[in-house]
């Protein structure tokens, strides 16, 4: 436990230096949660970006032939998932949309809006987060059922990597039909 917290606390410090060089973060009597709220923002974008960009048509496209690769639409739905699985258990609820599986889902406009949905709940988390809030112990449930004592920190950390992790799974995706991911568009 100390050795995840600690690999998880490591992750921040070592792009803090980066990332405090922004103006408004260095500002801020609350850095990492500031941080934290940069980071989940780009990831929102980017994801919430990438499902509007992509045609429905291209919605069940699955690179390769195995059924056990996600389809578009079936990585849109499990981010949805598990943004809610995150938030809630950073917040120390009940997940409210636990009874809902949102990787069954394949229109395209059903999945933005739970997507969208889920990102709406975790902003609020995000948003209402202090350093001191932050660094608070939390008891969470593992999504294998398990019961887990642990840092809202963390929660927030592992939401943020699970989103660029499936984030660049959806960039190939984009990519193997010509598609220009967000991250890669002009900046405006």
């Amino acid at each position: 436990m100390k050795k995840l917290i600690f690999v998880a606390l490591l992750q921040v410090v070592l792009v803090f230096p980066a990332v405090a060089q922004d103006a408004n973060q260095a500002a801020t009597k609350d850095p990492l949660s500031a941080m934290l709220r940069g980071f989940f923002g780009r990831s929102r974008e980017n994801l919430l970006h990438s499902a509007e960009k992509v045609p429905e048509n291209l919605y069940s496209m699955r690179p390769g032939q195995q059924s056990e690769v996600r389809t578009f639409s079936q990585i849109v739905g499990h981010l949805a998932n598990f943004n809610y699985f995150y938030c809630a258990n950073a917040k120390e609820e009940k997940n409210p949309q636990a009874e809902t599986d949102f990787e069954k889902v394949t229109a395209k406009a059903d999945l933005i809006k739970a997507l969208n949905g889920a990102m709406s709940y975790c902003e609020a988390v995000y948003n209402s987060l202090t350093d001191k809030s932050a660094m608070q112990p939390i008891n969470i449930t593992l999504d294998n059922g398990k019961p887990l004592r642990t840092l809202r920190v963390r929660t927030l950390i592992q939401n943020i990597s699970h989103n660029n992790e499936h984030y660049g799974n959806l960039v190939t995706y984009m990519r193997i039909k010509s598609i220009v991911p967000p991250s890669s568009e002009p900046r405006k």
